[in-house]
């Protein structure tokens, strides 16, 4: 007996490498983390809609800051109607005019320039977009790798308490040792559990991968047929087994000796969410000055030439010329100019809440994620210098003991379960850490785009402490 489950650990390590290379060998295509970031960044529909708005909208302003079309109208003026004849009377003319209107003030300049301002808002929003998909995608991936591993830690337990089962099985069989028959169904309960946390754990990794196969879609615009044949665009792919390294972009800044909302919030003014705010701003203060020019008049000017026939009597007639001015006057402002400026500013003011709103919003998750990556953090630390060995000590003890017939059996189980439970929940914290990581980065994204939209923020958050507190 003793002979036989010695040999144990050597046939479940044998089982575990077999099983690793027809894993291996049957796996169609494996992703690492920053090859599945990438293709997600790559071949975002979004991304490319994106881009296509930013140049409809710089066609647009350039159409925007273009004066109307002038009109020109052709007719024919004081036909008399008794006989239709053209040089009958003096008054008959065939007149052709033409018209132009001239919008209020600086409007086309204004309304140009604002829609540039407002393109400028669209890489910021391509630079949001990725730093999200590579949150998303970081955590999908890692999902995956989690269930992928836990699954790898259950089968190599299964092997073992299979072994388990059959040497418990045979020493019953020969009432050999002090095996019973109850231990012989707890091992097969074992085996059965384990099967169905690993029906689970594939079900996880099944889903993971179909959720992260929404990410890694290949785009080509110039190939739309292709972008439509869901059929062929479904990748079947396995995660990397190695578990990758995620860094903080600013740790000092996270550090608590160096911890400060305030500048926390400094180093948030970069973030392209904000910054796009920073441009909504500027659009809105395009708007107030547009309001501005409604006060002043819209004008108008036309010309006109008229011909008229030569007499019946053959005498020539002057043709005609006329030119004229249009304006209106904006005198009554009470119910509209006036309102509408104070709508313009009203705007222009809600702006900033909207900043401050978002500041404090992304500020309170940052200090979220630091507090749960600070107990992972120390979890992690009690795992690897404690419960890991102390776990796998207990385990060999045990199966030490039951061996040389001065253990119990059911003991033996606990301790292969406690050792595979703590393993499986360290490796969910290294997994955990790193999402949390991965999360705080996004909040930490420095806009890499130049942009002039970028206002003083230091009355902006210079109460911001205080904001929280209350």
């Amino acid at each position: 007996m003793k002979r036989t489950l010695l040999d144990l650990s050597k046939l479940l390590l044998l089982g575990l490498m077999s099983s690793f290379c027809v894993f291996a060998a049957h796996a169609a295509k494996v992703i690492t983390l920053e090859q599945a970031i990438s293709l997600a960044q790559q071949n975002d529909p979004w991304i490319h809609g994106n881009k296509l708005r930013q140049s409809a909208m710089d066609s647009r302003s350039i159409a925007v800051g273009t004066l109307p079309d002038p009109k020109v109208s052709i007719s024919m003026m004081n036909l008399p109607t008794d006989t239709w004849d053209f040089d009958q009377e003096g008054m008959t003319q065939f007149n052709v005019g033409v018209s132009q209107t001239f919008p209020r003030g600086d409007t086309l300049e204004i309304k140009e320039s604002q829609l540039k301002v407002a393109s400028t808002k669209f890489p910021l929003l391509r630079e949001d977009r990725k730093a999200k998909l590579k949150t998303i995608v970081s955590e999908l991936w890692l999902d995956a790798y989690l269930a992928q591993r836990t699954i790898t830690l259950i089968e190599k337990d299964w092997n073992l308490f299979e072994q388990m089962a059959e040497v418990a099985k045979a020493s019953y069989s020969n009432a050999v040792g002090k095996t019973r028959q109850h231990d012989v169904i707890r091992a097969q309960l074992e085996i059965l559990q384990l099967e169905d946390r690993l029906t689970v754990e594939k079900q996880k990794l099944e889903t993971s991968i179909a959720r992260l196969n929404e990410w890694l879609h290949i785009y080509d615009e110039h190939n739309l047929g292709k972008v439509f044949d869901f059929d062929t665009q479904h990748l079947e792919f396995v995660v990397s087994k190695e578990i990758p390294i995620i860094r903080l972009y600013n740790p000092k800044l996270l550090t608590i000796s160096h911890y400060s909302r305030n500048s926390l919030a400094n180093e948030l003014v970069n973030h392209p969410a904000l910054l796009v705010i920073d441009v909504k701003q500027k659009v809105q203060e395009k708007e107030v000055l547009l309001a501005k020019q409604q006060y002043k008049p819209h004008w108008g000017v036309s010309g006109s030439y008229g011909y008229r026939e030569r007499m019946s009597s053959g005498e020539s007639r002057a043709d005609l010329f006329s030119v004229g001015v249009t304006f209106d006057l904006p005198l009554f402002t009470e119910n509209r100019q006036d309102k509408q400026m104070s709508a313009s500013i009203a705007e222009t003011e809600a702006v900033k809440t909207e900043k401050l709103l978002l500041t404090k919003k992304m500020i309170a998750s940052i200090e979220k994620e630091l507090k749960q990556l600070k107990r992972l953090s120390d979890r992690q630390a009690l795992y690897e210098d404690q419960l890991l060995k102390q776990t796998y000590d207990q385990a060999e003890a045990s199966l030490t003991a039951y061996t040389n017939d001065d253990g119990d059996f059911a003991e033996v189980v606990r301790a292969r379960i406690a050792e595979l439970n703590t393993r499986i929940s360290a490796l969910r914290i290294d997994v955990d850490v790193l999402k949390a990581v991965a999360r705080i980065n996004y909040f930490l994204t420095s806009s890499k785009t130049r942009t002039s939209t970028v206002g003083n923020t230091t009355n902006l958050f210079s109460n911001l402490e205080k904001s929280n507190a209350n």
